[in-house]
């Protein structure tokens, strides 16, 4: 582990703020709804460590339950991403040529075609906001590129000796694809995964920002830093404390991705 800084890094900033978000009741403060209009826009004190925001809301106990909802919904968006790009993918490795590949990659190529972000958007605005729409819309547009990234691994070793022995041997189609060709893939897998998981923060939190994800009076990052965007010159704390959340949720998940790739490669040289 000490000889992959970047690694070890990104673990304890994605260990820290995965935590906080799972004890959000026991360390918050205060309670993130409440409002007190005659608390807002306070400075960081003993009651309110962080300050409030324009409704007297304690920021710091806001930004520990945001944890839970902009984790929790880039948990499952990969998820999803993980189970769609992976059955595409090794579906079209498989058949690497032939009609179903074609058609598969034809229709990944459409999506990749379009910038992510504003193909969410328009996904997004069309079913409407809140977060289960958002969730769609965006693993609606992370899949295809998941999905391309399986389907060039699988054709990769799909003609490995170990593969054709299989294949001799008697062992079934499924069974070559769960037990010797995922398993072989699943580091590289894994690298990415991670990444997308800073990705789909990143998205959520810009989508939430429009208005097209979190609704009030949710807790939510990209929420947050646009509920306080029009008090950026007399607060501008309230707008750096989301941003700061944001970024290193990004960056840790990013360092782990990139750990994890050193490592990957360091064991092939």
């Amino acid at each position: 582990m000490t000889r992959q800084p970047l690694l070890l890094v990104g673990l304890i900033i994605s260990a820290a703020l995965v935590l906080a978000s799972l004890f959000a009741p026991v360390i918050a403060p205060n309670d993130p709804y409440r409002v007190d209009m005659r608390s807002a826009l306070q400075s960081s004190s003993a009651g309110f460590p962080l300050g409030t925001d324009q409704l007297g809301r304690c920021v710091l106990s806001r930004l520990l339950y945001g944890a839970r909802v902009s984790l929790g919904i880039a948990f499952l968006v990969t998820v999803i991403t993980f189970l769609i790009g992976t059955a595409v993918g090794t579906l079209s490795g498989l058949f690497a040529g032939k009609l179903a590949d074609k058609l598969l990659t034809a229709l990944c190529e459409v999506i990749l075609a379009f910038p992510g972000i504003i193909l969410a958007l328009v996904i997004s605005g069309t079913l409407g906001p809140g977060v289960f729409n958002m969730m769609v819309a965006i693993a609606l547009v992370s899949w295809a590129g998941f999905s391309r990234l399986v389907r060039s691994l699988v054709i990769s070793v799909k003609d490995a000796d170990y593969i054709k022995a299989a294949r001799v041997s008697g062992t079934g189609g499924a069974k070559i694809v769960t037990r010797h060709i995922l398993p072989n893939i699943a580091g590289a897998i894994l690298t990415v995964l991670v990444t997308n998981l800073g990705s789909a923060i990143l998205q959520i939190a810009g989508l939430s920002f429009l208005g097209l994800g979190a609704q009030p009076p949710a807790a939510e990052w990209g929420m947050m830093i646009n509920d306080a965007r029009i008090y950026i010159s007399s607060a501008p704390t309230l707008i750096l404390y989301p941003v700061a959340a944001v970024s290193f949720a990004v960056l840790g998940f990013h360092l782990i991705g990139d750990g994890l790739k050193d490592k990957s490669d360091s064991r092939e040289v």
